[in-house]
């Protein structure tokens, strides 16, 4: 059993993070009060803001004694992150505050693994919290009453979030002797047959988690692959990028592959739908690319076919990343065609450019022992893509 840490600004939430201290330690689960506030009012934090932000790259001075609130719980958030990342007995961690506060130990926590207890009462948790929390496991929990003194409504939440907290640091989650080693994976509707037959392949061998690269899906896939949590990467799905270029509606981050690099986990990728950029109804289409080659795929989603000068682009960015790992890299490219509908006869079918991105990669990319580019006569969602997605796997990992 790990420490529960409690998170926040004690200069102007100490009552209420005492409060939810006490209760932790009474339930008999050993827990610390952590001041991120920039004021520093230590007298009743067991780690004082100061400690916190003397973990900032540039010093204590970095995060205290400025006048620009926005800078220094910027900077607070970073070095909260460094400090966390340091503890080998984090049991959970609890936070608790307004917009600001919740964005300051959501960042912190968003740099924590898959797996390690996350709970967050906040003022704002009853909106959007996609900011807030990412592809992370952060339970969010409203405050219902602003954190702002204890009242009847306040020490029922912050009471129950306490013991929540407690409970998930006593009690672990058990392993199950059946688990099997996990394989991310990335899919889209124009790729589902490709993974599905990669799926059959793989048969039982392996656990398949599939993420929807929806933007959300491939960061989750990369959140466990930094976590520890899969073997290895089949992403044959990285539609995600264009998005990210051209203003899409399902982009990536900029630290798409940085996982890849990271872990050096073993991995197979492909250019799956990056013929597409994903757009909401037809209507919300930017006027700039009204006159593209759009394809409705439902009310909500319009797909835009990609131009030889943006594939071009997407290549060279995607490769670019994949010079950055050093673990085992398989990138196959699907000659004929890199969705369902980019093949003959159907309406993102555009074979000059399809050679502009294959040939962007081929210029970019660096083979070297581990690092191997493929080429295959073949639709991503042919059969015999399938199998050479999983034999390539297969060598990788082995």
């Amino acid at each position: 059993m790990g420490t529960v840490y409690v998170i926040g600004t004690c200069d102007t939430k100490g009552e209420e993070l005492a409060f939810a201290r006490d209760l932790i330690r009474t339930a008999g689960v050993k827990c610390a009060l952590v001041d991120v506030g920039t004021r520093d009012a230590n007298d009743i934090a067991d780690v004082s803001a100061r400690e916190i932000a003397a973990m900032h790259p540039r010093g204590e001075g970095a995060v205290l004694g400025g006048n620009d609130r926005g800078a220094a719980v910027t900077a607070m958030a970073e070095a909260l992150s460094r400090w966390l990342a340091d503890r080998d007995d984090i049991g959970a961690v609890l936070g608790l505050g307004g917009s600001g506060n919740t964005a300051l130990v959501t960042a912190a926590m968003r740099a924590l693994p898959i797996g390690v207890p996350k709970l967050m009462v906040s003022t704002v948790a009853s909106g959007n919290v996609s900011a807030y929390v990412g592809p992370n496991d952060i339970a969010m929990m409203y405050s219902v009453t602003d954190v702002a003194g204890l009242n009847a409504i306040s020490r029922k939440v912050i009471g129950n979030a306490a013991h929540a907290a407690a409970g998930m640091a006593r009690w672990q989650p058990p392993v199950a002797a059946s688990d099997r080693p996990g394989i991310g994976m990335t899919m889209f509707g124009v790729t589902t047959t490709c993974v599905d037959q990669i799926r059959e392949r793989l048969g039982d061998a392996f656990e398949s988690y599939v993420f929807h690269a929806t933007g959300t899906g491939g960061q989750s896939m990369e959140k466990l692959a930094d976590s520890g949590l899969i073997a290895g990467m089949i992403d044959v799905t990285t539609t995600e990028v264009p998005d990210f270029l051209m203003g899409g509606v399902f982009p990536c981050t900029e630290d798409r592959f940085g996982a890849v690099a990271r872990t050096k986990l073993p991995y197979v990728g492909s250019v799956g739908a990056v013929d597409m950029v994903n757009f909401g109804g037809k209507e919300t289409v930017p006027e700039k690319y009204q006159s593209r080659n759009l394809y409705v795929h439902n009310p909500q989603v319009t797909l835009m076919r990609t131009t030889p000068r943006e594939n071009a682009a997407i290549g060279h960015w995607i490769a670019e990343r994949l010079n950055r790992c050093e673990g085992e890299v398989r990138f196959l490219l699907p000659l004929a065609g890199v969705s369902a509908i980019d093949a003959p006869g159907m309406p993102f079918h555009d074979p000059e450019a399809d050679e502009a991105l294959f040939e962007a990669i081929r210029s970019t990319f660096i083979v070297t022992p581990k690092r191997k580019l493929i080429e295959l006569p073949l639709n991503v969602n042919d059969p015999a893509f399938a199998d050479a997605v999983v034999a390539e796997y297969r060598e990788s990992a082995s």
